[in-house]
């Protein structure tokens, strides 16, 4: 009997080996393949963005649309202004589908995205699942503009930028799906250069202004979590890598993690305890991987479930297939041997680099 359990853990281990060995071959080869492709001019015209969002001085209105399964779109109206070596006041304007409100990111912030370019390591994430290259000209508002677009590996586009020749700002985003339609689009209707200010955040206005999570979460961090049973995976299909994790106030009951594969930006939220009824009120209700799961399509898809007391919240930026897979991926109940497996080679490997 002692052998028997012996050879079949032997065997369960070795097949588990085989397929991280299999999974790391693939996504590197996939991965190289991207990168060669890519145009380093476009990569760079990218760069170029995040900088002058950065340095430029200016102010606009935002469209942001997103567009449903069945061909819906909603909109918000962003009001932004940005100082330079300060940050960016963002107001959005409330709406049927989503509340409005304020918020402010620095400068040094990591979140960046948008209409105010990559970060080095979305631009990293980018280039590593698609290929970056120029697109020729175009036009925003009556401003002439560069064309770049990320393209997936059959060729077809899967986001669009306009980079706007005078300045280098981002004016336009477009992310695309599998048919060449606009699931998510960012678009300033209006921009012009400011007069730069020392700093537009007043005591009486910095109440309304959320303050990011500052407490970031690191490799240590995580694989503690992992072990104490917290559902924190280092990447969800389609690509997607964690790239950012964070705690409310540092050792809050809520985590939140940040994944992208350098398109569609996906934040899970995570937290122990059970679902309110009253927090998904007026949702929809479907089923994914037979379990019941609350949606709502704002300017961001949202999914929200619980399972194994933990109580999930999806928010994405993204097509609804990634959406879909994404939530498919997370936790929805017990998952047999080779779930717990699965959940025992992540506490494993949860102290390697987590963001890989």
């Amino acid at each position: 009997m002692t052998d028997r359990i012996s050879r079949n853990t032997w065997m369960a281990g070795g097949l588990a080996a085989a397929l991280l060995v299999l999974w790391f071959v693939t996504t590197g080869d996939t991965a190289s393949a991207a990168r060669l492709k890519s145009d380093p001019e476009a990569l760079q015209q990218l760069r170029n963005a995040e900088s002058a969002a950065r340095t430029t001085s200016y102010e606009g209105t935002q469209f942001i649309t997103a567009w449903s399964r069945s061909g819906t779109g909603t909109t918000s109206l962003v009001k932004v202004v940005h100082v330079p070596g300060d940050g960016t006041h963002i107001n959005v304007q409330s709406t049927t589908a989503a509340q409005g409100g304020q918020m402010f990111e620095a400068d040094d912030s990591q979140h960046t995205g948008g209409l105010t370019g990559y970060t080095p390591k979305m631009l990293e994430l980018l280039a590593r699942n698609y290929a970056v290259v120029r697109a020729g000209q175009g036009d925003v508002s009556g401003r002439p503009t560069l064309v770049i677009e990320a393209r997936r590996a059959d060729g077809t586009a899967a986001g669009r930028f306009h980079i706007d020749r005078q300045t280098g700002l981002m004016l336009r985003r477009e992310l695309l799906d599998q048919q060449g339609r606009e699931v998510n689009l960012t678009v300033f209707t209006e921009i012009r250069s400011s007069v730069p200010r020392a700093r537009f955040v007043t005591a009486s206005a910095s109440r309304t202004i959320e303050a990011p999570w500052a407490h970031q979460l690191v490799g240590a961090d995580l694989g503690s979590l992992r072990y104490h049973g917290w559902p924190v995976h280092s990447g969800l299909p389609d690509g997607l890598s964690l790239y950012d994790a964070r705690q409310l106030d540092g050792n809050g009951p809520v985590v939140h993690l940040s994944y992208s594969d350098g398109l569609s930006v996906v934040s899970v939220f995570v937290q122990r305890g059970t679902l309110d009824a009253k927090s998904v009120a007026g949702w929809r209700r479907a089923t994914r991987g037979g379990r019941t799961v609350y949606l709502r399509d704002t300017v961001q898809q949202r999914a929200m479930w619980a399972s194994r007391g933990y109580v999930f919240t999806v928010l994405a930026d993204a097509p609804p297939s990634v959406m879909d897979s994404a939530v498919a991926a997370l936790p929805h109940g017990e998952t047999g041997f080779w779930g717990r497996l699965g959940r025992g080679l992540d506490r494993i490997t949860s102290w390697a680099n987590p963001f890989d």
